[in-house]
């Protein structure tokens, strides 16, 4: 139900489960949680199979599971979608998620995981939990107001409505929006563009880029300063500065 595929620099894992829109049932979070960490390349983009993203948790285990009240097993799911949000964030590569349709609930709040979300513009959104009696998990409100503010995610955290991929983009929960034809290609793009920048320096922007949801100026500056000797000692350093020299396009190996 998780297919992984890599080409060059790239890997692309596919949550592969169309006639259930992709929804989370048996081992594939721990599956996913797998692909994640075993993913080669410099740049890892997660999608879905068919006409979906990822619709969130099989709602008919979960049910089974509030009838039985098994709490334990229950806990399970929600430690298991901590983990992968946890490793997205912690993992050197970035993690871009193409939206090619529905993502809802945990499907929702793994895009939002993402260091990057493309979508296409059939795409839609939604923190559906609160349809089913349920509270957000998978960090939605942690990432949710940091991405659109507190208003806005307050109301789609309450309502659990669906938005559309225009809305998604003026709120800023996504950051781009293709037509639906063009989204496999444009993903490619970007995935080989990152690719092909510095893998020191790239893995340094993401750490930097999380911790100044939390530095102040000065800190993050320090924390830059702490990259930036990095990559200036990096092989690619030379590498870089030597092809902007002569003219060329460089080619970088991560020493």
């Amino acid at each position: 139900m998780i297919t992984t595929a890599s080409t060059d620099s790239v890997t692309t894992i596919t949550l592969n489960r169309p006639d259930k829109l992709n929804a989370f049932s048996g081992t594939m979070r721990e599956d996913l949680l797998a692909a994640l960490r075993n993913a080669e390349g410099r740049v890892i983009v997660l999608t879905g199979a068919g006409r979906a993203f990822c619709a969130g948790g099989d709602v008919d285990y979960m049910a089974g599971l509030q009838k039985e009240c098994d709490v334990q097993a229950f806990r399970k799911l929600l430690d298991a979608g901590r983990d992968l949000v946890t490793t997205i964030a912690s993992l050197d590569k970035p993690v871009i998620a193409s939206v090619n349709g529905v993502a809802a609930g945990a499907g929702c709040n793994l895009a939002l995981a993402c260091d990057y979300r493309i979508a296409s513009d059939g795409a839609k959104f939604s923190e559906s939990f609160v349809k089913i009696g349920l509270h957000p998990d998978w960090g939605g409100t942690w990432l949710l107001p940091r991405l659109i503010g507190r208003g806005a995610a307050l109301e789609m955290l309450m309502t659990g409505r669906m938005v559309d991929a225009t809305e998604a983009l003026r709120l800023g929960l996504v950051d781009r929006v293709v037509p639906a034809a063009e989204l496999a290609a444009e993903t490619e793009r970007l995935a080989r563009a990152i690719a092909s920048g510095p893998p020191i320096a790239i893995a340094g922007i993401k750490r930097a880029l999380r911790q100044s949801e939390k530095n102040d100026l000065r800190t993050q500056i320090e924390l830059e300063s702490e990259h930036q000797l990095a990559a200036f000692r990096s092989k690619d350093a030379a590498e870089g500065m030597a092809a902007f020299f002569e003219k060329r396009a460089a080619k970088f190996s991560g020493a």
